[in-house]
């Protein structure tokens, strides 16, 4: 859920009220540096004691700020299998190894002392190699496996303190999952694979058909609702898996390494899928893999985990360029750039060569600011940032000879790009443009520019920041 709230309104009053479980004004306000109207980042503002929102800084538009709930948080969590677990944590707390702690006490440490903070909304991946703890940190979201310490929130509710009838309660309605493994009845139909959950939850027939077919309309199979699960191919099984997570709605979709049983076409494809739905239902997905390209494609942001602990968090973006040490880097090494960077990412904006459309600056005026400047082109914007087109030297002369406005002298090239796009689509646009590329976002507000250089730059692996 995302409010856009109106910076002047947000800084003279109390906004948001504690009283619902958000944050007060005046506990951002304090927080927030100098120059936070600066387009080239966003701030993130966090109360422990009422942890239910985060606050951005858009990063294009001025003074405009977005509040997002955390649905799931986690605090301090620990798992420590085997048995009288507490004995581990003085060897914990002297700073031994995962294997040292093993060899001393034949405990096997499985998460340790790991705190995120998941949004509502967001695709969040957890990554890591073989014994990392990521499938054992999945298995402590929904309880399948009871925390050794520590919180697992869930809308402010630890569900590591609540009763075995309340926690039955989430997983019916809040939280569901995926397994690698499809996991289907072979002797049940399509549809009744699907409702089978909702079975066992005592939910009545007629209510959960009608919620299997729903789920499987939005996962394509509504045709093969009849059909049995050995007359599907394995992407479609898959999909049934998906349909009966979705059936009961779920808040919270955890997905364990669910594609990774698939030929690589196919999890393309299931990936592809999952962001669709994502964009029409915006569920809290948190998902589990050990596919780099996988986690880049549909992470909105992205968990490293090593020997239990979690050793990053952030956007696929911002991991590439500032790995937190040598495992991260390792896991990034050889990234195609192009597939992970968007023009947004790259794009510069500065005053120059930016032409202000306001009543009384005309072709005239434009023309002497751009040789002022040195500059063969120039962008037009107009009143709340909107982009309206480039204009050259040379447009500009003949609207002035012609005794035409400043509409007259706009180009045809270059054709602004969306900020979201690839790089790698970018290469023919900005290499058959005359002159540096504009950027708008999908309110078509200026970004910014790219230019040959620039785009060149950012596809070259030492013009990264990767160690």
């Amino acid at each position: 859920m995302t409010k856009n709230i109106n910076f002047s309104r947000f800084a003279l009053s109390p906004y948001i009220t504690e009283n619902s479980g958000d944050l007060l004004a005046s506990i951002f306000m304090p927080h927030l540096p100098s120059g936070v109207a600066s387009d080239s980042q966003y701030v993130r503002v966090e109360k422990s004691d009422y942890s239910h929102w985060v606050i951005y800084r858009h990063k294009q538009i001025k003074k405009s700020f977005y509040c997002m709930a955390i649905k799931l948080k986690i605090k301090n969590l620990y798992k420590i299998f085997g048995e009288h677990p507490q004995r581990a944590f003085k060897y914990i707390e002297q700073g031994l190894s995962k294997e040292q702690i093993l060899e001393k006490t034949v405990l096997s440490l499985g998460v340790k002392d790991a705190s995120l903070a998941i949004e509502e909304g967001e695709i969040f991946v957890i990554m890591g190699l073989s014994g990392s703890g990521k499938s054992t940190m999945v298995r402590l979201l929904n309880r399948l496996i009871e925390p050794t310490r520590g919180q697992v929130l869930i809308d402010g509710v630890d569900i590591a303190k609540i009763s075995d009838a309340e926690l039955r309660e989430v997983r019916r309605k809040k939280i569901a999952m995926v397994f690698q493994s499809f996991a289907l009845m072979p002797h049940m139909t399509v549809l009744d694979n699907t409702a089978f959950g909702m079975e066992l939850a005592g939910i009545n027939a007629e209510e959960r058909r009608e919620k299997a077919l729903d789920a499987l309309r939005q996962v394509g199979l509504e045709n093969y609702a009849h059909s049995y699960p050995d007359e599907l191919s394995g992407g479609m099984r898959q999909r049934v898996g998906l349909a009966r997570a979705l059936a009961i709605n779920p808040d919270i979709l955890l997905m364990d390494e669910a594609f990774s049983a698939l030929d690589p076409l196919i999890r393309t494809e299931m990936q592809d899928e999952l962001i669709k739905l994502q964009a029409k239902h915006q569920r809290t997905i948190v998902f589990i893999s050990h596919d780099l390209d996988e986690a880049m494609r549909i992470g909105d942001r992205i968990a490293i985990m090593q020997n239990g602990e979690v050793v990053q968090v952030g956007t696929p973006d911002e991991i590439l360029n500032n790995p937190a040490n040598d495992y991260v880097r390792t896991f990034f090494r050889g990234v195609d750039i192009s597939q992970v960077f968007s023009a947004k990412d790259i794009a510069r904006r500065t005053p120059n060569g930016l032409i202000r459309k306001t009543p009384g600056f005309g072709p005239r005026s434009a023309l002497k600011l751009l040789q002022d400047e040195d500059r063969e082109y120039g962008y037009v914007i107009e009143r709340g940032n909107k982009f309206v087109g480039a204009v050259s030297i040379d447009s500009l002369k003949t609207a002035l000879t012609q005794q035409q406005g400043l509409d007259a002298a706009l180009i045809d090239a270059p054709l602004a790009v969306d900020a979201q796009t690839p790089l790698s689509e970018l290469l023919s646009h900005v290499g058959q443009a005359p002159c540096a590329v504009p950027v708008v976002d999908e309110d078509q507000q200026y970004v910014g520019i790219i230019s040959k250089g620039m785009l060149l730059r950012a596809l070259d692996r030492e013009g990264v920041n990767n160690g």
